[in-house]
């Protein structure tokens, strides 16, 4: 392995993408089961797919750890860690999600504490979202992490990939559809400029060619599964009406694997350090020093 080019990390593997996967469909769908609750559809299976959904995305995370049995100290340090302020906000995240679906399935509750507690849960899934963003954006050593764009680019794609996932939950129902089609549109239109300005940033010269390379692919899964696929199958359930629900099938699963794709390539595919840059480089004998060399990025 060169010392000076770009290499790919070797610490965060399908382990982790697996928490940025589990961890960013679960609060996105937390944040569109409260929709999903105005509309009237049953709140409590849709949040408990979501607690399973976080609960496997922190099993990756325990199981990434070096030494697992030691996963306590993940709760170390919250001012300066991203990770260990995720830890902590899924603590009420479940008990909030637990209490929302609670008062939902057993009903009989008043209105306004059930949908105090949706709501709340959603706020503090937005939260939990917002760190699992910043996590990969504190990681300063790799470019393709590093960039600002990253940021929406995690919170849209979480949120996309709730709304794939009551898109399903409604097919089956084959209630209330309106409402979901146009989430499904503008959350993959939001996703899709979202990766747009992260890629174009990057290929700005703020990445190796490696990690440039590694993402081409999701390039085209981003416009295709992620953007055109979901947007064409959601405009035809608005325009063909209640006969022809089942293209919202065809849009969850679009827009849900383009968003797994996206961001297992991102964390265990195009994560290259930086390397090392040389600003002037040595010439033999007496004479100027030669221009300055990047190697890995050109």
């Amino acid at each position: 392995m060169s010392q000076i080019e770009p290499y790919l990390q070797p610490n965060w593997d399908w382990r982790a993408a697996g928490n940025f996967i589990g961890g960013g469909s679960g609060t996105g769908l937390a944040i569109i089961a409260a929709f999903a609750w105005l509309a009237g559809m049953p709140y409590w299976p849709i949040i408990a797919l979501s607690m399973v959904l976080v609960g496997i995305g922190l099993v990756c995370v325990w199981l990434e750890i070096g030494r697992p049995w030691r996963a306590l100290h993940v709760f170390f340090h919250p001012e300066t860690s991203w990770m260990t302020r995720e830890a902590f906000v899924s603590l009420p995240f479940f008990a909030l999600a637990l209490l929302a679906g609670g008062s939902n399935f057993m009903s009989g509750f008043p209105a306004w504490i059930e949908g105090s507690l949706v709501f709340l849960t959603a706020v503090i899934a937005v939260v939990y979202l917002f760190c699992q963003a910043h996590i990969l954006f504190a990681s300063k050593g790799i470019p393709a992490w590093r960039d600002k764009g990253i940021l929406a680019l995690i919170i849209s794609t979480g949120i996309a990939e709730g709304a794939a996932l009551v898109a399903f939950y409604v097919y089956l129902s084959n209630i209330n559809y309106y409402w979901i089609a146009i989430f499904i549109i503008v959350s993959s239109l939001v996703r899709g400029v979202s990766w747009f300005h992260y890629y174009s940033r990057l290929k700005e010269n703020r990445a190796p060619k490696k990690a440039i390379e590694a993402l081409r692919i999701c390039d085209l899964s981003a416009f295709l599964a992620g953007g055109l696929v979901p947007i064409a199958a959601a405009g035809a359930v608005l325009y063909l009406g209640n006969s022809y629900v089942w293209p919202l099938s065809i849009a969850g699963a679009a827009s849900l694997l383009a968003g797994w794709h996206l961001k297992f390539t991102i964390i265990a595919k195009a994560a290259f350090n930086q390397g090392f840059a040389l600003p002037k480089l040595p010439v033999r004998g007496a004479g100027k020093v030669s221009g300055s060399a990047k190697p890995g990025w050109d």
